[in-house]
């Protein structure tokens, strides 16, 4: 029985993996071929999608991007024995772009069977929970802390100090939260780890409700990840099955339980507290602080607020210690970042390396230049709300204290490429305008401010005394900055400002300066 590897990951599905597996096994039964296809995750070479894998005596050798149409091919070149290829990449883990990153969250992505708890625990899954169950919940909270890890989601605030003052703080109902809404654009290492490895997730909330105190847990999801809820849910039935979750975790003393939330389509409820507002059944409005959702969170209880790169960082660093995760990286930026590729970009998709490597790097490296062939002339780091980096600035280290050294930071680790045919002044005039209509309407500064930005760029592109207007718009971003409750606000001339500092030429074009 030969076993055949095709992505169930939506990037995947999106480009025709489903009709390729159909094919596979259409074409091994009217060749009456023994062949096992198992829908995996994504290798994250989406270039390459949908990315056949085939399991050979020496290791997994990958072809594509492969049609329904190719496969009548491939099997008649002996792909199954992994024969060469006009679409083949040879073995799997020596292809040059995998073989140069450091997996370490994503290490079972595309390797295992998402749903099979077997697969799971041979690839080295629940060792982290089993040595979590050693521990007292102090031991968990200072071991995560020693090993420099700074949430994922956007904030960088060291993930064990956070566990901790959940812990420390009194009551004995406690929540542990994961926000999976995924909003920003360019960014898509949530959505894989959910649809590619879902056991990691719960094993890194179940670690998280045993280090604060917490017996509960929820995962809010995104509307707009149907197969990730899926994914999420089933493996949740499949976890309580085998006694991961429940009233005695793994036949301990621990308990826990967990359930999934599904968010409503509002990018506001990205930002914690309006997403403890929606789940708690009430409109995604973000609540000021503090108090702290660590002390005051969900239904005024304690609650430890993590995202999914974060909790998913956790399992590394209980399962190999946190001097292993922490030799990763450079200051205090430890450990490993998913950069994900997108835009303009001729090789896009997911790249887990350590902190350090400079931006410049990971284009050459990793993005292979602008897919249209042209110069890049801006790459925007930390989705819709990040600043816009001019080639000057390619050979910044991707780091978040060199990151916030020149006002901008790496956010989520979404970097999105254009080419030099972008309009920069849009892409200004974007951010007030994302601003504008996703605003969640609190505060001033934010609901208005977007509006009032829109009109003053439109009026510096129109020519319309533009010098004063500038002013009048770098005022506006210094409210905007110092004024708002939560970071949508506070964010968005983030954008705008590296637009007036790297590209005025596009919004002063009236002048002729540009085209």
């Amino acid at each position: 029985m030969t076993t055949v590897y095709v992505p169930r990951d939506s990037s995947a599905r999106s480009v025709g993996a489903d009709e390729v597996a159909a094919a596979i096994k259409q074409e091994a039964a009217r060749r009456s071929a023994a062949v096992e296809v198992v829908r995996n995750g994504s290798r994250g070479l989406m270039w390459l999608e949908p990315l056949v894998e085939v399991a050979t005596a020496q290791g997994r050798v990958a072809y594509g991007p492969v049609t329904p149409d190719d496969v009548a091919g491939l099997f008649g070149a002996g792909f199954l024995e992994g024969a060469v290829h006009e679409l083949g990449h040879g073995f799997t883990d020596r292809i040059p772009w995998l073989a140069e990153q450091d997996r370490l969250t994503f290490s079972r992505v595309g390797v295992v069977d998402p749903l099979s708890t077997p697969d799971y625990q041979t690839h080295g899954g629940l060792s982290a929970l089993e040595r979590a169950l050693t521990m007292t919940p102090r031991q968990i909270c200072d071991e995560v802390t020693e090993s420099g890890l700074r949430g994922r989601g956007g904030a960088g605030f060291p993930t064990g100090v956070k566990w901790r003052t959940v812990l420390d703080a009194p009551g004995t109902e406690k929540f542990v939260v994961c926000n999976a809404d995924e909003g920003d654009s360019g960014t898509f290492a949530d959505r894989m780890l959910m649809e590619g490895d879902p056991f990691m997730l719960i094993e890194a909330m179940v670690i998280a409700g045993i280090a604060v105190g917490a017996r509960e847990g929820m995962i809010y999801i995104r509307s707009e990840y149907p197969d990730a809820v899926a994914t999420m849910r089933a493996a949740i039935r499949t976890a309580y099955q085998a006694g991961w979750l429940g009233p005695r975790v793994l036949g301990s003393d621990h308990q826990f339980d967990l359930e999934i939330r599904v968010g409503a389509g509002a990018y506001i409820c990205g930002e914690e507290t309006a997403m403890l507002e929606s789940l708690e059944g009430k409109r995604g409005m973000v609540r000021a602080k503090p108090p702290l959702p660590a002390i005051e969170g969900l239904f005024g209880k304690p609650t430890a607020i993590n995202n999914v790169l974060s909790l998913a960082s956790v399992l590394v660093v209980l399962a190999r210690g946190s001097g292993f995760y922490r030799d990763f990286g450079v200051g205090r930026s430890r450990g490993t970042q998913v950069f994900q590729l997108a835009g303009n970009v001729a090789r896009g998709g997911i790249v887990e390396t350590a902190f350090g490597m400079t931006l410049g790097e990971m284009l050459e490296k990793f993005a292979g230049g602008s897919a249209s062939g042209r110069p890049i002339r801006a790459v925007q780091v930390g989705g819709p709300l990040g600043a816009y980096l001019a080639p000057a600035q390619f050979d910044l280290p991707l780091d978040y204290e060199a990151f916030a050294q020149v006002g901008a930071m790496v956010g989520h680790g979404g970097i999105v490429v254009f080419d030099d045919t972008v309009d920069m002044a849009a892409q200004a005039r974007f951010a007030m305008e994302f601003c504008a209509a996703e605003s969640c309407g609190k505060c001033t500064p934010c609901r208005v401010g977007a509006v009032r930005g829109v009109e003053l760029i439109d009026r510096i592109v129109a020519g319309e005394n533009a010098d004063a207007n500038v002013a009048l718009l770098e005022d506006l971003c210094e409210l905007m900055t110092d004024g708002s409750l939560c970071a949508m606000g506070g964010l968005t001339p983030l954008p705008v400002r590296s637009v007036l500092l790297h590209f005025s030429e596009d919004l002063h074009r009236s002048k002729g300066a540009r085209p």
